[in-house]
């Protein structure tokens, strides 16, 4: 039924739970799974030359972040017997990324935490799950934190 699952990931609770969900589909339906972790290149965008000089430091601490929570999930699935294929994504925003990563990759599900780590980003930026289910055309497994 699911040939191809995209499961982004931020290192958050709700996204490790995301990980396990997808693995139990992957093993069920022998899909094949990739694992992507999207980083804004140009957060500071609009706000001022004033953050343009931490913008090497951004990106330093943003990639290591990304190649981290990959490096969890991988284990997660390798852990479950799932192979998996790990990407880290730039985008001007994380839906973007997700959305363009599932349509490039000919993906058939996105299994997704409902939110990331932070609330306070949420209220400034809106919810990531609630933009990728607004703007993509595939199915879109949100799994929620039961707290």
């Amino acid at each position: 039924m699911f040939k191809h699952i995209l499961v982004p990931v931020d290192g958050s609770e709700t996204a490790q739970m995301a990980v396990d969900k997808a693995s139990a589909l992957a093993k069920a339906f022998g899909s094949q799974v990739t694992v992507i972790y999207v980083i804004d290149p140009y957060p500071f965008t609009g706000v001022g030359t004033d953050f343009a000089y931490g913008q090497a430091e951004y990106l330093n601490a943003a990639t290591a972040e990304a190649n981290e929570s990959v490096k969890v999930a991988k284990q997660s699935f390798a852990d479950a017997g799932v192979n998996v294929d790990t990407s880290v994504v730039e985008a001007h925003t994380a839906w973007r990324g997700i959305v363009e990563a599932g349509e490039s990759l000919q993906a058939d599900l996105i299994v997704m935490g409902s939110h990331g780590r932070n609330a306070l980003e949420k209220l400034v930026l809106g919810s990531v799950a609630q933009a990728v289910l607004s703007h993509t055309k595939l199915p879109v497994l949100v799994v929620r934190d039961a707290k």
